[in-house]
Protein backbone atom coordinates (compact mmCIF):
# COMPACT_ATOMS: atom_id res chain seq x y z
CA UNK A 1 0.00 0.00 0.00
CA UNK A 2 1.28 3.48 -0.84
CA UNK A 3 2.30 5.86 1.92
CA UNK A 4 -0.56 7.96 3.23
CA UNK A 5 0.43 11.61 2.87
CA UNK A 6 0.00 14.09 5.67
CA UNK A 7 1.49 15.61 8.77
CA UNK A 8 0.82 12.45 10.77
CA UNK A 9 4.06 10.92 9.48
CA UNK A 10 6.05 13.94 10.65
CA UNK A 11 4.53 13.63 14.14
CA UNK A 12 5.23 9.89 14.32
CA UNK A 13 8.80 10.38 13.13
CA UNK A 14 9.30 13.18 15.65
CA UNK A 15 8.31 10.79 18.44
CA UNK A 16 10.70 8.14 17.14
CA UNK A 17 7.96 5.76 16.02
CA UNK A 18 9.06 5.31 12.39
CA UNK A 19 11.43 2.41 11.83
CA UNK A 20 14.19 2.15 9.23
CA UNK A 21 11.70 0.28 7.03
CA UNK A 22 9.31 3.24 7.14
CA UNK A 23 6.74 1.38 9.22
CA UNK A 24 5.13 3.09 12.21
CA UNK A 25 5.53 1.23 15.50
CA UNK A 26 3.36 1.55 18.62
CA UNK A 27 4.70 3.69 21.44
CA UNK A 28 6.99 1.96 23.91
CA UNK A 29 4.30 2.46 26.57
CA UNK A 30 1.72 0.55 24.52
CA UNK A 31 4.25 -2.16 23.68
CA UNK A 32 5.41 -2.70 27.25
CA UNK A 33 1.92 -2.54 28.77
CA UNK A 34 0.81 -5.18 26.26
CA UNK A 35 3.83 -7.28 27.22
CA UNK A 36 2.90 -6.95 30.89
CA UNK A 37 -0.63 -8.17 30.14
CA UNK A 38 0.63 -11.00 27.97
CA UNK A 39 3.19 -12.28 30.48
CA UNK A 40 1.50 -11.42 33.76
CA UNK A 41 4.49 -9.25 34.68
CA UNK A 42 4.20 -6.40 37.18
CA UNK A 43 3.89 -3.18 35.20
CA UNK A 44 6.36 -0.63 36.58
CA UNK A 45 6.64 0.87 33.11
CA UNK A 46 3.73 3.18 32.37
CA UNK A 47 3.21 5.91 34.95
CA UNK A 48 -0.30 5.42 36.23
CA UNK A 49 -1.32 4.65 39.83
CA UNK A 50 -3.01 1.39 40.76
CA UNK A 51 -4.98 3.01 43.59
CA UNK A 52 -7.92 5.42 43.48
CA UNK A 53 -7.63 9.02 44.53
CA UNK A 54 -9.29 10.71 47.52
CA UNK A 55 -12.84 9.57 48.23
CA UNK A 56 -14.26 13.10 48.39
CA UNK A 57 -13.01 13.83 44.88
CA UNK A 58 -14.50 10.62 43.48
CA UNK A 59 -17.77 11.31 45.28
CA UNK A 60 -17.91 14.84 43.85
CA UNK A 61 -17.79 13.36 40.34
CA UNK A 62 -20.65 10.99 41.17
CA UNK A 63 -22.65 13.90 42.55
CA UNK A 64 -22.03 15.92 39.40
CA UNK A 65 -23.18 13.07 37.15
CA UNK A 66 -26.29 12.49 39.28
CA UNK A 67 -26.92 16.24 39.30
CA UNK A 68 -27.02 16.47 35.52
CA UNK A 69 -23.59 17.92 34.71
CA UNK A 70 -23.30 15.73 31.63
CA UNK A 71 -23.39 18.21 28.75
CA UNK A 72 -20.84 20.65 27.35
CA UNK A 73 -19.18 22.82 29.98
CA UNK A 74 -18.10 26.38 29.09
CA UNK A 75 -15.21 26.50 26.63
CA UNK A 76 -12.68 27.82 29.13
CA UNK A 77 -13.85 25.44 31.86
CA UNK A 78 -16.55 25.65 34.53
CA UNK A 79 -16.18 28.84 36.60
CA UNK A 80 -15.72 26.94 39.87
CA UNK A 81 -12.74 24.98 38.53
CA UNK A 82 -11.20 28.11 37.00
CA UNK A 83 -11.53 29.78 40.40
CA UNK A 84 -10.10 26.75 42.20
CA UNK A 85 -7.05 26.68 39.90
CA UNK A 86 -6.46 30.37 40.56
CA UNK A 87 -6.84 29.81 44.30
CA UNK A 88 -4.40 26.90 44.13
CA UNK A 89 -1.78 29.02 42.36
CA UNK A 90 -2.19 31.73 44.97
CA UNK A 91 -2.20 29.36 47.96
CA UNK A 92 0.93 27.44 47.02
CA UNK A 93 2.95 29.90 44.94
CA UNK A 94 1.67 33.43 45.47
CA UNK A 95 0.50 33.71 41.86
CA UNK A 96 -2.92 35.24 41.27
CA UNK A 97 -4.15 34.52 37.75
CA UNK A 98 -7.50 36.03 36.80
CA UNK A 99 -9.77 32.96 36.54
CA UNK A 100 -11.84 34.55 33.77
CA UNK A 101 -8.91 35.55 31.53
CA UNK A 102 -5.70 33.84 32.64
CA UNK A 103 -6.72 30.20 33.19
CA UNK A 104 -7.86 27.58 30.66
CA UNK A 105 -9.05 24.01 31.37
CA UNK A 106 -7.83 21.36 28.91
CA UNK A 107 -8.10 17.64 28.21
CA UNK A 108 -5.16 16.83 30.43
CA UNK A 109 -1.71 18.38 30.33
CA UNK A 110 -1.03 16.65 27.01
CA UNK A 111 -3.69 18.71 25.25
CA UNK A 112 -2.52 21.84 27.03
CA UNK A 113 0.98 21.21 25.67
CA UNK A 114 -0.28 20.44 22.18
CA UNK A 115 -2.53 23.50 21.99
CA UNK A 116 0.19 25.73 23.41
CA UNK A 117 2.91 24.60 21.03
CA UNK A 118 0.60 24.63 18.00
CA UNK A 119 -0.50 28.13 18.98
CA UNK A 120 2.97 29.59 19.48
CA UNK A 121 5.03 27.88 16.76
CA UNK A 122 4.84 29.45 13.33
CA UNK A 123 6.88 27.20 11.07
CA UNK A 124 10.30 25.80 10.20
CA UNK A 125 12.23 28.90 11.28
CA UNK A 126 11.08 28.42 14.89
CA UNK A 127 12.94 26.31 17.43
CA UNK A 128 11.78 24.72 20.67
CA UNK A 129 14.41 24.00 23.30
CA UNK A 130 13.80 20.99 25.57
CA UNK A 131 15.82 19.07 28.12
CA UNK A 132 16.69 15.55 26.96
CA UNK A 133 15.46 12.90 27.82
CA UNK A 134 11.96 14.31 27.31
CA UNK A 135 8.32 13.23 27.43
CA UNK A 136 7.70 11.84 23.95
CA UNK A 137 4.73 14.06 23.08
CA UNK A 138 7.01 17.11 23.03
CA UNK A 139 8.88 15.93 19.96
CA UNK A 140 5.71 14.75 18.24
CA UNK A 141 3.93 18.11 18.59
CA UNK A 142 6.99 20.16 17.66
CA UNK A 143 7.36 18.05 14.52
CA UNK A 144 3.64 18.31 13.78
CA UNK A 145 3.95 22.10 13.98
CA UNK A 146 6.85 21.97 11.54
CA UNK A 147 9.41 23.48 13.90
CA UNK A 148 12.85 22.27 15.00
CA UNK A 149 13.49 20.53 18.30
CA UNK A 150 16.74 21.57 20.01
CA UNK A 151 17.81 19.43 22.95
CA UNK A 152 19.94 20.07 26.03
CA UNK A 153 21.22 16.83 27.58
CA UNK A 154 20.64 15.77 31.18
CA UNK A 155 23.43 13.47 32.29
CA UNK A 156 23.37 10.49 34.65
CA UNK A 157 23.18 10.45 37.63
CA UNK A 158 22.12 13.98 38.71
CA UNK A 159 20.28 14.81 35.45
CA UNK A 160 20.95 18.56 35.75
CA UNK A 161 21.72 20.47 32.55
CA UNK A 162 25.07 22.03 31.78
CA UNK A 163 24.32 25.76 31.70
CA UNK A 164 26.84 26.39 28.93
CA UNK A 165 25.03 23.83 26.75
CA UNK A 166 21.75 25.56 27.59
CA UNK A 167 23.19 28.93 26.54
CA UNK A 168 24.36 27.45 23.25
CA UNK A 169 20.93 25.96 22.57
CA UNK A 170 18.87 29.12 23.08
CA UNK A 171 19.16 31.62 20.22
CA UNK A 172 17.07 34.29 18.53
CA UNK A 173 15.34 31.45 16.63
CA UNK A 174 14.08 29.96 19.91
CA UNK A 175 10.33 30.48 20.11
CA UNK A 176 9.71 28.33 23.20
CA UNK A 177 11.84 27.01 26.05
CA UNK A 178 9.93 23.97 27.33
CA UNK A 179 10.71 23.03 30.92
CA UNK A 180 9.38 19.86 32.59
CA UNK A 181 9.99 20.24 36.35
CA UNK A 182 9.76 17.90 38.25
CA UNK A 183 11.11 15.99 35.29
CA UNK A 184 9.79 12.95 33.48
CA UNK A 185 11.48 10.53 32.88
CA UNK A 186 14.47 11.23 35.17
CA UNK A 187 12.80 12.39 38.41
CA UNK A 188 15.11 15.42 38.55
CA UNK A 189 14.08 18.72 40.14
CA UNK A 190 15.96 21.60 38.58
CA UNK A 191 18.11 23.89 40.68
CA UNK A 192 17.46 27.58 41.24
CA UNK A 193 20.43 28.32 38.95
CA UNK A 194 18.76 26.43 36.11
CA UNK A 195 15.46 28.25 36.59
CA UNK A 196 17.20 31.61 36.71
CA UNK A 197 19.17 30.89 33.55
CA UNK A 198 16.07 29.76 31.66
CA UNK A 199 14.41 33.07 32.48
CA UNK A 200 17.51 35.11 31.62
CA UNK A 201 17.83 33.42 28.24
CA UNK A 202 14.11 33.76 27.50
CA UNK A 203 14.30 37.50 28.19
CA UNK A 204 17.47 37.91 26.14
CA UNK A 205 16.07 36.08 23.11
CA UNK A 206 12.38 37.04 23.53
CA UNK A 207 11.22 33.43 23.94
CA UNK A 208 8.13 32.11 25.70
CA UNK A 209 8.69 29.75 28.62
CA UNK A 210 6.26 26.82 28.72
CA UNK A 211 6.38 24.69 31.85
CA UNK A 212 5.03 21.19 32.37
CA UNK A 213 4.49 20.87 36.13
CA UNK A 214 2.20 17.86 36.44
CA UNK A 215 4.33 16.44 39.28
CA UNK A 216 4.31 19.73 41.21
CA UNK A 217 3.01 18.13 44.44
CA UNK A 218 5.18 15.02 44.17
CA UNK A 219 8.54 16.43 45.28
CA UNK A 220 10.61 15.04 48.14
CA UNK A 221 12.79 17.94 49.27
CA UNK A 222 12.10 21.65 49.20
CA UNK A 223 8.67 22.76 47.90
CA UNK A 224 8.18 23.07 44.15
CA UNK A 225 9.07 26.48 42.68
CA UNK A 226 7.34 27.40 39.40
CA UNK A 227 9.41 29.53 37.02
CA UNK A 228 6.40 31.87 36.75
CA UNK A 229 7.09 33.02 40.32
CA UNK A 230 10.50 34.49 39.43
CA UNK A 231 10.64 38.29 39.07
CA UNK A 232 9.72 39.22 35.50
CA UNK A 233 8.79 35.67 34.47
CA UNK A 234 4.98 35.84 34.56
CA UNK A 235 4.71 38.00 31.45
CA UNK A 236 6.34 35.35 29.24
CA UNK A 237 5.44 32.07 30.98
CA UNK A 238 2.64 29.58 30.42
CA UNK A 239 2.32 27.14 33.32
CA UNK A 240 0.74 23.74 32.62
CA UNK A 241 -0.42 21.15 35.14
CA UNK A 242 -3.16 18.58 35.62
CA UNK A 243 -5.18 16.62 38.14
CA UNK A 244 -4.15 13.14 37.06
CA UNK A 245 -0.93 12.76 39.02
CA UNK A 246 -2.00 14.74 42.11
CA UNK A 247 -5.35 13.00 42.61
CA UNK A 248 -4.64 9.60 40.97
CA UNK A 249 -7.24 10.31 38.29
CA UNK A 250 -5.16 9.96 35.14
CA UNK A 251 -8.14 8.67 33.17
CA UNK A 252 -10.21 11.79 33.78
CA UNK A 253 -7.92 13.97 31.65
CA UNK A 254 -8.46 17.29 33.41
CA UNK A 255 -5.57 19.68 32.89
CA UNK A 256 -5.04 23.41 32.74
CA UNK A 257 -2.76 26.18 31.61
CA UNK A 258 -2.36 29.57 33.28
CA UNK A 259 -0.51 32.71 32.28
CA UNK A 260 -0.94 36.19 30.77
CA UNK A 261 -4.31 36.77 29.14
CA UNK A 262 -2.91 37.37 25.66
CA UNK A 263 -1.00 34.07 25.71
CA UNK A 264 -3.99 32.18 27.11
CA UNK A 265 -6.18 33.65 24.34
CA UNK A 266 -3.71 32.35 21.76
CA UNK A 267 -3.82 28.86 23.27
CA UNK A 268 -7.64 28.95 23.44
CA UNK A 269 -7.80 29.83 19.74
CA UNK A 270 -6.24 26.42 19.00
CA UNK A 271 -7.61 24.37 21.91
CA UNK A 272 -11.24 25.10 21.00
CA UNK A 273 -10.71 23.23 17.72
CA UNK A 274 -9.06 20.22 19.33
CA UNK A 275 -11.31 18.74 22.02
CA UNK A 276 -13.50 21.87 22.29
CA UNK A 277 -14.41 20.88 25.88
CA UNK A 278 -14.16 17.77 28.04
CA UNK A 279 -14.88 16.09 31.35
CA UNK A 280 -17.89 18.09 32.47
CA UNK A 281 -18.69 16.09 35.65
CA UNK A 282 -15.01 15.72 36.51
CA UNK A 283 -14.35 19.44 36.57
CA UNK A 284 -16.27 20.19 39.80
CA UNK A 285 -14.65 17.12 41.35
CA UNK A 286 -11.16 18.46 40.63
CA UNK A 287 -12.21 21.87 41.96
CA UNK A 288 -13.02 20.11 45.22
CA UNK A 289 -9.68 18.32 45.14
CA UNK A 290 -7.69 21.51 44.66
CA UNK A 291 -9.31 22.88 47.81
CA UNK A 292 -8.32 19.92 50.02
CA UNK A 293 -6.29 20.86 53.09
CA UNK A 294 -2.51 21.04 53.18
CA UNK A 295 -2.30 17.68 54.92
CA UNK A 296 -3.53 15.94 51.79
CA UNK A 297 -0.82 17.47 49.61
CA UNK A 298 1.90 16.72 52.15
CA UNK A 299 0.58 13.20 52.50
CA UNK A 300 0.76 12.26 48.83
CA UNK A 301 4.39 13.42 48.65
CA UNK A 302 5.29 11.52 51.81
CA UNK A 303 3.59 8.36 50.58
CA UNK A 304 5.39 8.50 47.24
CA UNK A 305 8.72 9.20 48.94
CA UNK A 306 8.29 5.96 50.90
CA UNK A 307 7.54 4.10 47.68
CA UNK A 308 10.54 5.70 45.98
CA UNK A 309 12.77 4.51 48.81
CA UNK A 310 11.34 0.99 48.71
CA UNK A 311 11.80 0.76 44.94
CA UNK A 312 15.33 2.16 45.14
CA UNK A 313 16.37 -0.40 47.79
CA UNK A 314 14.93 -3.19 45.69
CA UNK A 315 16.69 -2.04 42.54
CA UNK A 316 20.05 -1.75 44.32
CA UNK A 317 19.62 -5.20 45.84
CA UNK A 318 18.94 -6.54 42.34
CA UNK A 319 22.22 -5.12 41.05
CA UNK A 320 21.16 -1.85 39.45
CA UNK A 321 22.88 1.47 40.03
CA UNK A 322 20.19 3.99 40.97
CA UNK A 323 19.73 7.72 40.47
CA UNK A 324 17.65 8.84 43.44
CA UNK A 325 14.81 11.05 42.13
CA UNK A 326 13.92 14.35 43.80
CA UNK A 327 10.36 14.23 42.47
CA UNK A 328 7.84 12.57 40.14
CA UNK A 329 6.72 8.94 39.90
CA UNK A 330 9.95 7.67 38.39
CA UNK A 331 13.33 6.18 39.25
CA UNK A 332 16.05 5.74 36.62
CA UNK A 333 18.41 2.81 37.08
CA UNK A 334 21.51 1.71 35.19
CA UNK A 335 21.45 -1.95 34.14
CA UNK A 336 25.05 -1.98 32.89
CA UNK A 337 26.25 -4.16 35.79
CA UNK A 338 23.54 -6.68 34.91
CA UNK A 339 25.03 -7.10 31.44
CA UNK A 340 22.78 -4.66 29.59
CA UNK A 341 24.10 -2.96 26.47
CA UNK A 342 20.77 -2.00 24.90
CA UNK A 343 18.06 -0.66 27.24
CA UNK A 344 15.22 -1.53 24.85
CA UNK A 345 16.37 -5.14 24.46
CA UNK A 346 16.91 -5.39 28.22
CA UNK A 347 13.36 -4.14 28.94
CA UNK A 348 11.82 -6.48 26.37
CA UNK A 349 13.55 -9.42 28.05
CA UNK A 350 12.88 -8.33 31.63
CA UNK A 351 9.24 -9.58 31.86
CA UNK A 352 10.34 -13.10 30.96
CA UNK A 353 13.47 -12.91 33.06
CA UNK A 354 12.05 -11.28 36.19
CA UNK A 355 8.30 -10.79 35.76
CA UNK A 356 8.67 -6.98 35.84
CA UNK A 357 8.13 -4.34 33.15
CA UNK A 358 10.21 -1.16 32.83
CA UNK A 359 10.73 1.42 30.09
CA UNK A 360 14.05 2.06 28.31
CA UNK A 361 15.24 5.63 28.67
CA UNK A 362 16.19 5.53 25.00
CA UNK A 363 12.48 5.93 24.25
CA UNK A 364 12.76 9.51 25.51
CA UNK A 365 15.76 10.72 23.49
CA UNK A 366 16.58 11.63 19.91
CA UNK A 367 18.17 8.90 17.75
CA UNK A 368 21.56 10.61 17.61
CA UNK A 369 21.85 10.55 21.43
CA UNK A 370 20.58 7.06 22.24
CA UNK A 371 24.04 5.65 22.78
CA UNK A 372 24.50 8.06 25.70
CA UNK A 373 21.54 6.47 27.53
CA UNK A 374 22.00 2.93 26.26
CA UNK A 375 21.80 1.08 29.59
CA UNK A 376 19.36 3.27 31.52
CA UNK A 377 15.81 2.16 32.34
CA UNK A 378 12.89 3.86 34.05
CA UNK A 379 10.74 2.28 36.77
CA UNK A 380 7.50 3.77 38.13
CA UNK A 381 6.98 3.85 41.90
CA UNK A 382 3.30 4.89 41.75
CA UNK A 383 2.06 1.41 42.65
CA UNK A 384 0.78 -0.24 45.82
CA UNK A 385 3.42 -1.08 48.43
CA UNK A 386 2.79 -4.78 48.05
CA UNK A 387 3.32 -4.54 44.28
CA UNK A 388 6.65 -2.77 44.76
CA UNK A 389 7.74 -5.33 47.35
CA UNK A 390 6.80 -8.15 44.97
CA UNK A 391 8.68 -6.46 42.12
CA UNK A 392 11.77 -6.01 44.30
CA UNK A 393 11.68 -9.69 45.23
CA UNK A 394 11.29 -10.78 41.62
CA UNK A 395 14.19 -8.61 40.45
CA UNK A 396 16.47 -9.88 43.23
CA UNK A 397 15.51 -13.49 42.48
CA UNK A 398 16.23 -13.02 38.78
CA UNK A 399 19.72 -11.75 39.64
CA UNK A 400 20.35 -14.78 41.83
CA UNK A 401 19.34 -17.07 38.93
CA UNK A 402 21.57 -15.27 36.44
Amino acid sequence: MHTIPGAWHRAAAGAGLVGSDGQVRPTIFAEMSALAAETGALNLGQGFPDEDGPAEVLEAAREAIAGGMNQYPPGRGIPDLLAAISEHQSRFYGLRPDPAREVLVTAGATEALAATLLALIDGPDDEVVVFEPFYDSYAAIVALAGARLVTVPLRWPEFQPDLDRLRQAVTDRTRVILVNDPHNPTGAVFTAEVRDEVLRLAERHDAVIVTDEVYEHLVFGAPHVPIATLPGAWERTLTISSAGKTFSTTGWKIGWVSGPAELISAVLAVKQFLTYVNGSPFQPAIARGLRLDDGFFRGIAEALRAKRDLLGRGLRAAGFAVSEPAGSYFTVADARDLGATDAAAFCRALPGRAGVVAIPLTAFVTPEHRDEYATLVRFAACKRIEVLEDAAGRLAASRDRA
